[in-house]
């Protein structure tokens, strides 16, 4: 049972074989022969099909905005393929006779459908990158009790981190998170721990904690540094800055609850009390994706007392939680002012001129809107007298693909910046 529910689901055999079903039942709907009206009927609802499924796309995308973000060239296309696909399964399901000889055909016709839809679904989720096994899909638990965090044991020759989830209490802001995950560094589980520093790693939203790891496979990334680096990385922490997968408190104070406080003061006094940390704020990163993204900088910025870095992937111009009124009216009790003081660029100006602090903006190359706000934020950092720089991933928009390349990337600047400094 184990090995079906961690079964990938973005590569591998189930992906190919879905695909490989998907398009033999077409090619099965498809071998016949035509005369000249059912010809044209087949290619007609092909055409149909394709361009409904274009026009859901861009309106979903582009119009509406559904989903915060552009959808990608690669996910259009699966729409599109999907769409074309059906279009032409019910053609055939309606437009087959029932003479002898034409009962399989209409069979395949119709057990394509949800074929096509899965491996449309199956091809998507691979082009975002969110759930890459069945488990994950499924939102079962990935993650035990983090091992070694009251207790540290002495590692010998080992340099995998370990990952486990804590509970980090809110003993001042009164939030109600879920678990946090944690990735410990094998030097962090010896004996007696080097200081080591910290990184405060935020997922999107919708998400959980775990999708760093999961989906942006944040522990491999790490472990492949740490195995040429004597198994020292940060302590990365990820906390649950929502509280629920479909809540979005914006990373401030509000009704929605006191996630900012949350995040800069119970987050950073549980990290001290547990781990042995850096004190300084050199020692001490913010990063985050997306929703986490936005809030990275808008923390960071806000208290260059407690990080000295920020990464900052494909993260928003502002925050948001539906449109501007709504955002408005539930984050910040319908004041326009309070609203415009939580964009990170107001931030940054407001705390301008900064005297050590280091944003790194990761963005898709394919993601135009978030690359836009990632310039748009990275000059107003440098007018404030941050240090910036600016990462575009290759071939990737607002997906996981997005964060691995930043995490790849940024790793080795992050870990100078906060004074890993181990020879490999």
């Amino acid at each position: 049972m184990a090995a079906l529910l961690d079964t990938s689901i973005v590569a591998g055999p189930v992906v190919v074989v879905l695909y490989v079903l998907a398009g033999l039942a077409l090619v099965l709907v498809l071998a016949r022969r035509y005369s000249g009206t059912a010809l044209f009927r087949a290619a007609a609802s092909l055409a149909a099909g394709a361009l409904l499924g274009w026009v859901i796309a861009w309106l979903t995308s582009d119009v509406w905005d559904l989903f915060g973000v552009s959808l990608s060239m690669v996910t259009r296309g699966w729409v599109v393929v999907v769409f074309a696909g059906i279009g032409l399964a019910i053609n055939t399901v309606i437009g087959t006779g029932t003479g002898t000889g034409n009962g399989w055909r209409r069979g395949v016709a119709i057990a394509a459908i949800p074929l096509c839809l899965l491996a449309a679904a199956a091809g998507i989720n691979a082009d975002f990158g969110q759930y890459t096994t069945v488990r994950a899909a499924l939102g079962l638990p990935l993650y035990g009790a983090l091992d070694g965090t009251a207790v540290p044991t002495s590692i010998v020759g080992e340099t995998a981190g370990s990952i486990g989830t804590v509970t980090i209490p809110a003993t001042v802001s009164g939030f109600d998170p879920r678990p946090a995950i944690v990735y410990l560094p094998a030097a962090a589980r010896i004996a007696h721990p080097p200081v080591l520093p910290v990184v405060v790693m935020l997922s999107g939203q919708p998400g959980t904690p775990a999708d760093v790891f999961t989906a942006g496979k944040l522990d491999a990334i790490l472990d492949a540094y740490a195995a040429t680096h004597s198994g020292q990385t940060p302590i990365v922490v990820v906390p649950d800055q929502l509280g629920a997968a479909d809540r979005n408190p914006m990373c401030v104070d509000s009704a929605l609850g006191n996630s900012a406080t949350y995040l800069t003061v119970d987050v950073p006094a549980w990290i001290r009390s547990t781990f042995s940390v850096a004190e300084s704020p050199a020692g001490w990163a913010i990063a985050g994706f997306s929703q986490g993204g936005t809030c990275s900088i808008q923390l960071g910025a806000a208290h260059p007392e407690l990080f000295g870095t920020i990464l900052d992937i494909s993260g928003e111009l502002v925050p948001r939680n539906g449109d501007a009124a709504h955002t408005i009216q539930t984050g910040f009790a319908g004041n326009a002012a309070a609203y415009a003081a939580a964009a990170p660029a107001a931030i940054l100006a407001a705390h301008a001129p900064y005297s050590n602090l280091k944003i790194i903006f990761a963005v898709g190359a394919g993601d135009a809107r978030f690359l836009a706000w990632a310039n748009t934020l990275d000059a107003a950092a440098t007018a404030a007298g941050a240090d910036t720089q600016l990462i575009v991933s290759p071939g990737t928009a607002h997906d996981w693909h997005t964060v691995q390349f930043a995490w790849t990337t940024a790793l080795p600047l992050l870990a100078a910046r906060t004074g890993l400094a181990v020879t490999p």
